[in-house]
């Protein structure tokens, strides 16, 4: 299940690598949504590869969700610009900048509607996932507000952890809030600080959890702080996060003890990409992108169904060369 979604805090200058040029970067989601539903763009006007031909994680879910034939369902979690994948909706609408007042006024009834559906939906295991462009910034807004001291990863090879947590000051005192005064109250840290993505990824999680449907949260740290929004809001019963290798090794967070603090099974699949020369890979192994569009869950869906990580890389070669075949590289990974 994809959840995506837009926030103005990734027009930044240096937040995100999504948020280089802001006409294209709120087409990112939408494109996202559609090459995980279709394989390729079919309405967004980018295809999200970076200049360097670093690809969206939207490529390596696609490749496993080929393999394996998963069922997608995508949610608008606040898209600022349609997409042609089907989507659910649950009344998101575009985040703004956190270092505004009240930048997802919509938070806390798109939360509401996605518990909802989440308690209702029937299948018997689900992997949540997200794609928003600056989402990590808006993570560790939240976080502070929790009052939770972990840190967040980032789509850039060196993290602008400084920078990050400087717009969050300024969030902080646009609302008023103290590092911690959310604690207890999620629907607050993420309407004050988060996203809306977040919202709605917490909404799920707390429903699928009611429904006593098994959860997995699939990506980095901006799941890992929807875990910790589930804990704010009463949930005890295990977690699990399924990540990549590449967000686990960044030196900027210390991912392992932030699960074990929040009392979160990790679950770290490495795809080996350092065993292809490929472009769609060789970005990840110099420090690009880690993670996103469900990734890291794809990718341990995959280890765990016995399928090679040979096999995986030869697919995700294989619709990295058929997205490009119908565009040049243009815009950048979120």
């Amino acid at each position: 299940m994809l959840v995506a979604g837009t926030t103005r805090t990734a027009e930044i200058e240096g937040i995100s690598a999504a948020g280089a040029d802001p006409d294209l970067l709120v087409h990112t989601p939408s494109a996202d949504a559609e090459i995980v539903a279709y394989g390729e763009p079919v309405r967004a006007p980018v295809v999200p590869v970076s200049p360097s031909g670093c690809p969206t994680p939207a490529v390596m879910t696609r490749a496993v969700t080929e393999l394996l034939n998963l069922d997608v369902t995508t949610v608008d979690g606040g898209l600022a610009q349609p997409t042609g994948a089907p989507t659910v909706t649950v009344g998101a609408r575009p985040g703004e900048d956190i270092r505004e007042q009240d930048p997802v006024s919509t938070a806390p009834g798109a939360l509401a509607a996605a518990r909802e559906f989440g308690r209702a939906i029937p299948d018997d295991e689900v992997y949540l996932a997200e794609t928003i462009p600056g989402g990590t910034t808006t993570a560790l807004g939240v976080l502070r507000a929790l009052g939770e001291e972990a840190t967040v990863s980032s789509s850039l090879p060196e993290n602008p952890l400084a920078l990050k947590r400087d717009v969050v000051a300024e969030g902080l005192d646009a609302s008023s809030l103290e590092p911690g005064d959310a604690a207890g109250e999620p629907a607050v840290a993420v309407r004050r600080m988060g996203d809306p993505v977040l919202a709605t990824i917490t909404g799920l999680l707390l429903g699928l959890v009611e429904g006593d449907t098994a959860v997995t949260l699939a990506g980095g740290t901006q799941l890992l702080t929807a875990a910790a929004l589930a804990r704010h809001a009463g949930v005890e019963t295990p977690l699990s996060l399924a990540t990549t290798s590449f967000v686990a090794e960044d030196e900027g967070v210390d991912l392992r003890a932030a699960a074990r603090e929040l009392d979160v099974d990790l679950t770290v699949t490495d795809p080996g990409f350092e065993a292809r020369d490929h472009p769609a890979m060789d970005a990840y192994v110099a420090g690009e992108a880690k993670e996103g569009v469900g990734m890291g869950g794809a990718l341990a869906l995959a280890d765990a169904a016995g399928v090679p990580m040979a096999d995986v890389r030869d697919r995700i070669a294989t619709v990295y060369d058929r997205l490009l075949d119908d565009a040049e590289p243009e815009g950048a990974q979120p």
